[in-house]
């Protein structure tokens, strides 16, 4: 009998610890899934147009020379040209691409889309001499215009602008460095955990 009731108490006491055990990895389940969502969440708030915006001016000359008769006769055309440029150094984060690691609580971000500079100039021509031997003319223009986002491609990598744009870049990524610091999980690129934003800014090369 007593043997009985002994074997009844070890059923019992093995049908509780089974029930609290699955009550616990359901727990854990829950926590896993609640973390997870929270994280996507982040980085679909994070995922968007990273936007820096500048204003660029300059002044170019442009000459142009048709010369006839064995070079006895020539006819110039020339004009001052000023230029107001709107430039913007965009990141589009919905590019990104990132993976997250349930198991090992790691988020590791795959890859970054490069920036993209667009330049939007504003050409206004004073001062223009021409001839009708030598007219200004359709190449003329474009040869103006690809000369002139030439040099302003030079002006922005001379300037601030770009270092802004990254800048900003970093402070919207460390944004998910804060969550996943918060809730203990870990962020990673290329193989190197990121542990600060300075981390941030040095491996991922801005």
């Amino acid at each position: 009998m007593i043997k009985k009731i002994i074997i009844g108490i070890i059923v019992v006491a093995a049908v509780l610890l089974l029930f609290k055990y699955c009550d616990f990895k359901k727990d854990n389940e829950d926590d896993i899934t609640y973390n997870t969502n929270l994280i996507q969440q982040q980085i679909v708030n994070v995922g968007k147009l990273v936007v820096t915006e500048g204003h660029f001016s300059e002044v170019i000359t442009y000459k142009n020379q048709q010369k006839y008769l064995m070079n006895m006769v020539s006819f110039e055309k020339k004009a001052l040209i000023v230029v107001n440029a709107d430039v913007t150094v965009a990141y589009d984060l919905h590019q990104m691409k990132y993976d997250i690691d349930e198991k090992n609580k790691t988020i590791t971000i795959v890859s970054i889309p490069k920036e993209e500079i667009k330049i939007n100039p504003d050409i206004k021509f004073y001062d223009v001499e021409q001839s009708k031997l030598n007219p200004f003319t359709g190449d003329d223009y474009n040869k103006i215009n690809k000369s002139v986002k030439a040099n302003l491609a030079k002006k922005i990598e001379k300037s601030t602008l770009k270092s802004n744009a990254k800048n900003r870049l970093i402070s919207e990524l460390s944004k998910i460095l804060i969550l996943t610091n918060t809730m203990g999980w870990t962020l990673q690129y290329e193989g190197q955990v990121v542990e600060t934003e300075k981390d941030l800014g040095q491996q991922l090369k801005l």
